[in-house]
């Protein structure tokens, strides 16, 4: 026995030793993993801004031509995106469509000389004009910077941990992970390439406005690529106008119509023809790894003299990276736009990033259809970059693939730019990246409401520089918001019980809109009443609450 002891305890601290020396190896492969991650993502910050220095040269060809449903990249450029991304599964399937570009002589040589609506001439073809429709100079002059963001540092992941699963927009967050503008602010960016619905308007062929409408909503995305930072969550009541009547020939106001879930109506009309309209609920979720971001509602766009009215809705936002490494936003879905005047369509695809794709980064692909559901443009682009059309002659099915799929094959003219990115100021790194148009909007205005968002103090002091103040003063405004819901609830609870009560507390009426039946999506929403123009003209603002 004693014997047998002796043994067992020389195999056991033999053992001992042994798992000793494989943990301590653990160990230092941890340490030097670590090492190794550090000395990468230090690689990939210099790479991305060397990539990012030669953007400009890009896209220098805007009419380039395109196969397979995608860009061809220059030479050199075989989509190597920011090396600091997250991983996702190639996509076999990425597109669903084949492009063949054939050059309208060739059509006309084929088909005998007759090519009645297939000929695109510079003369009579919107699409064909300048993208870049020149504005009117500004009778006032717009600043054209703000503040440099302070060196803040702040780690995300002791605050994310907590919020797995959770609505973000019921956690207190502090300003340090937003950028000096409220959610109504980043809602009127959509407006930043308002032209091409300018043009838009002159279109004599609805599919060719379908073109544009499809650029436009692409357009409302390339803010975002370098916005990581999120908008400050609007105060109940809190309102965001945008008076443009002068340069950009439009007047837009937003108004927080509901808290808990965020909600924001939104009108512009524009004084060349058209009017828009929407109230957007955003749905926010942690997964750990990542945030989806959802905006829920219907946009609606109305072309006064011919009577086209569009609808589609947004895609999902995901920004990546949450706990370790560079954050960074993708945007992923299926858009439907719906003509429902004439019943066109427009499919837009929304491709998420993926390393081992072959495939131009955030690319986005998408065909646009006649009443009758003939294909007729088919588009391509990026939603960070440009869009593209190009007019289809012919289509017809490819031959199976080996997994016996098929596509439908495309034959088309030359692509034609639709809409292109304008270049960030100067200095845009250090200003949150915001674009001419972003640093414009929380400029301080006279004469608009006193629940206008550029009269928000916490902002305004973030926007300074001033982030310990401002998060001081943000938690001041946040009690003041549940003092108000709390009054609320006391005068509901007076007749009713605790649930009705609570219910009757989160409803809220609106000052200038009004909650209406939609009968295109059978959905309820906010839509403009009028009186804000009127109101403001004579500065009558005594109906509106305080909330600052």
């Amino acid at each position: 026995m004693i014997n047998a002891c002796k043994d067992f305890l020389e195999l056991a601290e033999a053992h001992s030793r042994k798992w000793q020396r494989a943990l301590q190896y653990e160990q230092e492969q941890r340490i030097h993993l670590e090492e190794t991650i550090e000395q990468l993502a230090k690689q990939h910050n210099s790479l991305e801004r060397a990539f990012r220095s030669s953007v400009p040269g890009r896209a220098s060809n805007p009419t380039q031509s395109f196969s397979e449903g995608s860009f061809l990249t220059p030479k050199g450029e075989d989509s190597e995106e920011d090396e600091d991304t997250e991983y996702f599964d190639a996509m076999e399937d990425s597109t669903s469509f084949i492009t063949v570009i054939t050059e309208p002589k060739e059509d006309r040589k084929a088909e005998g000389g007759t090519t009645g609506s297939v000929e695109w001439t510079p003369a009579d073809n919107v699409l064909d004009s300048a993208s870049l429709v020149p504005q009117e100079p500004p009778k006032v002059k717009r600043r054209a910077r703000i503040p440099d963001k302070p060196n803040y540092s702040l780690n995300l992941w002791s605050i994310m941990k907590n919020c797995i699963g959770r609505e973000l927009s019921k956690i207190p967050m502090p300003v340090n992970f937003n950028e000096p503008l409220s959610m109504l602010q980043r809602l009127t960016e959509d407006l930043e390439y308002h032209h091409l619905l300018d043009k838009a308007v002159h279109c004599t062929s609805s599919v060719e406005q379908m073109c544009l409408v499809a650029a436009f909503s692409v357009s409302s995305y390339s803010t975002t690529v370098h916005r990581i930072a999120k908008p400050f969550n609007p105060m109940l009541g809190e309102t965001f106008e945008l008076d443009r009547l002068d340069d950009m020939g439009l007047r837009s106001l937003c108004e927080q119509v509901s808290h808990h879930p965020p909600s924001a109506a939104h009108y512009v009309f524009s004084k060349n023809g058209w009017s828009l309209w929407q109230e957007i609920t955003i749905s926010s979720k942690f997964r750990g790894k990542y945030l989806s971001i959802m905006p829920l509602g219907a946009i609606h766009l109305e072309f006064q003299d011919s009577g086209n009215h569009y609808v589609w809705r947004k895609s999902t936002s995901t920004v990546h990276n949450i706990i370790v490494g560079k954050l960074w936003i993708d945007q992923t879905g299926d858009i439907e736009i719906v003509n429902h005047k004439t019943k066109d369509r427009c499919q837009l695809k929304f491709l998420p990033y993926s390393y081992f794709s072959k495939e131009v980064a955030r690319k986005v692909t998408g065909v646009v259809s006649d009443g009758q559901g003939k294909a007729q443009y088919v588009l391509s682009g990026s939603w960070d970059e440009q869009m593209e059309c190009s007019k289809i002659l012919h289509s017809g099915p490819s031959s199976p693939s080996v997994d016996g799929k098929q596509k439908t094959v495309y034959q088309t003219l030359p692509a034609k730019l639709l809409w292109k990115k304008y270049p960030l100021p100067e200095n845009a790194e250090n200003m949150y990246y915001f674009s001419e148009l972003a640093l414009t909007l929380n400029e301080q205005e006279d004469g608009v409401a006193p629940t206008d968002s550029r009269l928000r103090p916490d902002q305004r002091l973030m926007e300074k520089g001033q982030w310990d103040q401002a998060n001081t003063e943000k938690q001041r405004l946040e009690e003041k918001q549940r003092q108000s819901r709390r009054r609320r609830l006391e005068a509901c609870s007076r007749g009713c019980s605790s649930e009705d009560a609570e219910k009757e507390a989160d409803v809220y009426t609106p000052l200038w809109f009004e909650k209406r039946l939609d009968p295109l999506t059978g959905e309820t929403a906010c839509v403009y009443k009028g009186g804000y123009w009127e109101a403001k003209e004579k500065q009558d603002w005594h109906m509106c609450p305080n909330i600052f």
